[in-house]
C-alpha cells in the first residue's frame, strides 16, 4: 500500500512540469494568434494601398523605338527663287520610350495614361530645320511628347474615364486626350487595334473632355454596333492679363458610325475657335523671332474641318480611303493673309485625299504597304503631333507617296503584348504651295516664277520636293 502510493505520488510529481508546460504553451499559442492577427490587419490595409495596386490593379506596358532616317530636301531659296538647293540630313537618328499605365479606380472608373521621352541621338534639344516654325520642331503644346528634343518623360497622355454612368451606355471622359495617330495609322505601326479617337488628319494633342454614347443598333439596324462623342478641348489658354486675346477651343463630333471586325466607318467634325496667329512656343529665343516677323499674339478666326474614314479587310489585304475639307472663317487680322497687299477675311477651302492599302504575306512575317494623299491649295491639316519627323505628310499642300514593308521578328511569345520588328520606308513629298500647316500667310503656287519671286520677298520657305528614308526597330511589351 505504501509502495502504491509512492508510486502515484511519483506519477503526480512528474506530472506537475507537462501541466505547466502545456498551459505555457497554450498561452503562448494565444499570443501568437492575437500577433498574427495585427499582421492580418496591417497586411489588409497595404492590401488597399500600395500591394494590392502593384499585384493586381495597377498595370504597366509600353514599347521602345530607335529610328534611322535619311531626309532630302530641294528648295527654293530667297537669293535664286528660279533655282532650288539641296538640303540633306543623312543620318538622323533618334530613340523613343513610351510607357503605359491602366488602373481601376473603381468598378466604372478608370485612368489610362501614357509616358513618353523621344530624343535624337547625341542631342538634348530639337534637331534644327530652317522650315521654321511650320516645320514643326519649336516645342508647343500641340507636339509636346511628340518631337524629339531631351530625354525627359513628358506625359503624353493622362486620362479618367467614367463608364456606364448610371448604368447606360454613356460614358464621360476627362484630361489629355488621345488624339495622336488615330486611324488608319495603325496600319503603318504595325499595331492590332485603334489608336486614338480621331481620324489621322487631326493629330494634335490637346487637354479636354468627352461625353460619349455607345449603341448597337443604328436607326434601328440590327447588328450595327458604334459610338459617338461630343468632345471639347483647349489648344490654347491665354491666361490672365490686359490682353485682348481670347483662348483657342476644340468642339466637335467624334463619330464611329460602324465598327465592327475589320470594318471601320468614321466621321468626325469639329470648329477651331478664336485660332491664334501662333501659338505659345516653348523656346522663348524661337518665341521672340516669331514675335519680330508676326507681330504680337492674337486671334485670327476660326477653322471648321471635317472628315470621314472607311477602312477594311478582305482577306490579307487591309485598304482604306479618307478625305478631309477645311474651311477659314477670319475675322479683321485676316487668314490666308498676302502681306503686301494686308489681311485677307474670306473664307478660303480647303480639301484633301488619303488612301492606302497593306498586303499581310500568308505564312510569313512580312506586311508590305503603299499609301497616297493630297493637299489642295487651302488644305489645313490639323498635325503638329505628326510622326513624320520632319514634315507633317498628311498637311502636305500637293502629293505624298509612301510605301514601307514590316518584319515581325520570329520568337515564342511571352506576353500578350510583346512583339518586335523591323520597318522600312520610303516617303516622297512633291509640294504645289506653300505653308503647309499654316494659315496665316497665302499659299504661293510653287509652280509660277511670279508667286516664287512674291514668295522669296516675303521670306516665306519654299520646298519643292522631299525624300525621306526610314528604318525602325521596335519593341512592345
Amino acid at each position: 500500500m505504501k509502495k502504491t502510493f509512492s508510486m502515484l505520488a511519483l506519477t503526480g510529481l512528474l506530472a506537475l512540469p507537462v501541466v505547466g508546460e502545456a498551459a505555457t504553451l497554450e498561452n503562448e499559442i494565444a499570443e501568437l494568434k492575437r500577433q498574427l492577427a495585427e499582421q492580418q490587419a496591417q497586411l489588409d490595409a497595404l492590401d488597399q494601398t500600395v500591394w494590392h495596386d502593384i499585384g493586381t490593379r495597377f498595370h504597366w506596358s509600353g514599347d521602345f523605338r530607335s529610328r534611322y532616317d535619311y531626309y532630302s530636301r530641294d528648295r527654293y531659296t530667297a537669293a535664286n527663287p528660279n533655282a532650288t538647293v539641296t538640303e540633306k540630313n543623312d543620318s538622323l537618328m533618334t530613340n523613343r520610350l513610351r510607357l503605359n499605365m491602366y488602373a481601376k479606380v473603381q468598378d466604372n472608373v478608370e485612368f489610362v495614361g501614357r509616358l513618353a521621352m523621344f530624343k535624337a541621338w547625341g542631342m538634348q534639344n530639337a534637331p534644327d530645320d530652317e522650315g521654321g516654325f511650320f516645320g514643326g520642331y519649336p516645342g508647343i503644346d500641340g507636339n509636346s511628347g511628340r518631337r524629339a528634343s531631351d530625354n525627359t518623360l513628358l506625359v503624353d497622355r493622362a486620362i479618367v474615364n467614367w463608364n456606364n454612368i448610371a448604368d447606360t451606355n454613356f460614358w464621360f471622359s476627362i484630361g489629355r486626350r488621345p488624339t495622336t495617330d488615330g486611324p488608319p495609322s495603325q496600319l503603318r505601326q504595325n499595331e492590332d487595334r485603334r489608336m486614338a479617337t480621331p481620324v489621322s488628319y487631326m493629330d494634335w494633342p490637346f487637354d479636354g473632355l468627352t461625353i460619349g454614347y455607345a449603341y448597337d443598333k443604328l436607326f434601328s439596324f440590327v447588328d450595327l454596333p458604334g459610338r459617338i462623342r461630343f468632345c471639347y478641348g483647349r489648344g490654347f489658354e491665354s491666361g490672365l492679363g490686359s490682353t485682348t486675346i481670347k483662348d483657342t477651343d476644340f468642339m466637335g463630333i467624334s463619330w464611329d458610325i460602324h465598327n465592327q471586325g475589320n470594318r471601320f466607318v468614321y466621321l468626325q467634325s469639329y470648329i477651331a475657335m478664336d485660332v491664334f496667329n501662333y501659338p505659345d512656343i516653348a523656346d522663348p529665343l524661337t518665341e521672340a523671332a516669331i514675335f519680330a516677323m508676326m507681330g504680337p499674339r492674337d486671334n485670327v478666326g476660326d477653322i471648321y474641318h471635317t472628315s470621314a474614314l472607311y477602312m477594311d479587310k478582305v482577306q490579307s489585304v487591309n485598304y482604306f480611303i479618307a478625305g478631309g475639307w477645311s474651311r477659314t472663317d477670319p475675322n479683321q487680322n485676316g487668314m490666308f493673309s498676302d502681306m503686301a497687299v494686308g489681311p485677307n477675311t474670306s473664307s478660303e477651302n480647303g480639301y484633301s485625299i488619303y488612301v492606302g492599302t497593306r498586303y499581310d504575306l500568308p505564312q510569313a512575317p512580312v506586311k508590305l504597304g503603299l499609301e497616297y494623299n493630297y493637299g489642295s491649295e487651302y488644305w489645313i491639316g490639323m498635325s503638329p503631333g505628326h510622326d513624320d519627323i520632319y514634315a507633317s505628310k498628311l498637311a502636305t499642300r500637293g502629293h505624298v507617296y509612301e510605301i514601307y514593308g514590316i518584319y515581325d521578328i520570329p520568337g515564342r511569345q511571352v506576353s500578350p503584348l510583346g512583339n518586335a520588328f523591323i520597318r522600312v520606308g520610303y516617303q516622297h513629298y512633291r509640294y504645289d504651295y506653300t505653308g503647309s500647316l499654316d494659315w496665316n500667310m497665302r499659299p504661293y503656287d510653287l509652280g509660277s516664277a511670279a508667286e516664287r519671286q512674291q514668295a522669296a520677298a516675303m521670306g516665306v520657305l519654299m520646298a519643292d520636293k522631299a525624300d525621306q528614308v526610314y528604318v525602325t526597330f521596335e519593341a512592345k511589351f
